[in-house]
């Protein structure tokens, strides 16, 4: 599995604490220094059966200033979303975890989290 994540983030820290107490095998990608471009974004959207509206920081200074508020939530848009988010990682909601078995999940509570670290089962830890 893969947790996207932000180490400034405690929500973040507080995903990898889970993943470790669960004894999940997991690669770290810090996604403000590696962002996905639009295709893996894409990929974990379906992944995770969620729009690019669904993980965006809206709260964030560059939603602002993009004026995200005020864009369309519709398949018509959903491009334009997807090229916000690769363009400003910033945006994406974290940590994001991609399981194993194909699934993935925003990470925000320590439920989804250990959710994430059960479908993968417990194996040693590797910090990519």
């Amino acid at each position: 599995m893969e947790i996207w994540l932000s180490p400034a983030c405690s929500k973040c820290r507080s995903a990898v604490e889970i993943l470790d107490e669960e004894g999940a095998r997991y690669t770290v990608r810090k996604y403000l220094e590696d962002p996905p471009g639009a295709e893996e974004l894409r990929a974990v959207l379906r992944r995770l059966d969620l729009e690019p509206w669904d993980i965006t920081r809206t709260q964030e200074a560059e939603a602002a200033e993009l004026g995200l508020a005020e864009w369309e939530r519709t398949d018509a848009a959903r491009e334009r979303w997807i090229a916000a988010l690769a363009a400003h990682p910033r945006l994406i909601q974290r940590p994001i975890i991609t399981a194993d078995d194909g699934t993935a999940l925003v990470g925000r509570s320590a439920e989804a989290v250990r959710d994430a670290a059960a479908r993968t089962g417990g194996e040693e830890l590797s910090h990519g």
